[in-house]
């Protein structure tokens, strides 16, 4: 429970640390922030084995922290330093850790659907019993990927979980708008497999909810399909006002907060507030260390531009 809570906390931090920085500056390029989106990265993550891969979106530094990411390197990879994962030649949308199983960010709106059937794929042929959880939006749901993907991992039962982040909004697109069913997860019958649609503001449902067909999918029965139904408190990215949602819409959801709705409810567990408030103070640590790395670390060199490079 109290690693629940930290890594959420992490997330929570580091996202508004992000959004602190590129306001003045000190990170270029864009910004996509997962503040309000914790429970399903972290909840989600949770149930993983070591060696089962996660793919990511846009908004995906939540999703690599979750996984065990060093938020140093997430950080320095955000400024385009050469100790980043990607030697700051990534940056937020294309940022992986192939040594942790994250097979990275993804700059496409549904882009990693197809990776991680692939490599549901490339599992279920080398009998590796590993698991492929990945993210995707609400707004991918509609994308030609999604529907490739699900029906060729279902035809052929891959050990794949697509785990669709529902925030409402695919930029400032309403689903109600883009979609005529209530639930991302309806759309699992049409591919002959499971759905589920579960509060993805409640760490612990998103946990139960990933971790109960968890052996089902290592086991061979077929991909399943779950719908972590959230919200983001921030714009879909840094230069997004928000004027389609309502300040009463925002509002009602902040009731929700799942990182403060969790801290609430850790100390009714066992008095563990003295927990809770190193938790805290670790995780400020964190943070600051991040960015104090970050800067200190060096900018990768024209000549690493070159490497990597394949096609």
């Amino acid at each position: 429970m109290i690693d629940l809570y930290h890594k959420m906390l992490l997330i929570r931090r580091f996202e508004e640390k992000v959004e602190e920085l590129f306001s003045r500056g000190m990170i270029g390029g864009t910004c996509h922030l997962c503040v309000g989106q914790e429970a399903c990265a972290v909840g989600a993550v949770s149930v993983l084995g070591k060696n089962d891969l996660v793919i990511s979106t846009h908004r995906g530094h939540g999703h690599l922290l979750a996984k065990g990411g060093d938020p140093r390197r997430v950080m320095a990879e955000l400024m385009g330093k050469a100790t980043g994962y990607c030697q700051g030649k990534g940056g937020t949308q294309h940022m992986c850790a192939i040594e942790l199983g994250f097979l990275g960010t993804n700059g496409i709106t549904g882009g990693g659907l197809p990776i991680a059937t692939g490599a549901g794929l490339s599992a279920k042929l080398r009998n590796s019993g590993q698991v492929i959880l990945v993210f995707f939006g609400d707004g991918a749901s509609n994308q030609g990927t999604f529907h490739e993907s699900l029906n060729m991992a279902s035809i052929w039962k891959l050990p794949v979980i697509y785990f669709c982040e529902n925030n409402l909004y695919g930029m400032s697109m309403s689903s109600s708008r883009s979609m005529n069913v209530t639930s991302v997860a309806e759309r699992a019958v049409a591919y002959g497999i499971r759905g589920y649609s579960v509060d993805g503001m409640d760490v612990l449902a998103v946990r139960e909810a990933v971790g109960g067909v968890l052996d089902a999918v290592r086991g061979g029965m077929g991909p399943v399909l779950i719908e972590g139904r959230t919200y983001r408190f921030v714009g879909h990215s840094k230069s997004d006002k928000r004027v389609y949602r309502t300040e009463a819409e925002e509002s009602e959801w902040r009731v929700r907060d799942p990182v403060i709705s969790f801290d609430r409810y850790l100390p009714g567990l066992k008095a563990r507030e003295a927990e809770v408030l190193r938790v805290q103070q670790q995780v400020e640590a964190e943070v600051t260390e991040s960015v104090e790395f970050g800067m200190r670390s060096e900018l990768a060199s024209p000549e690493s531009a070159l490497s990597g490079v394949y096609v």
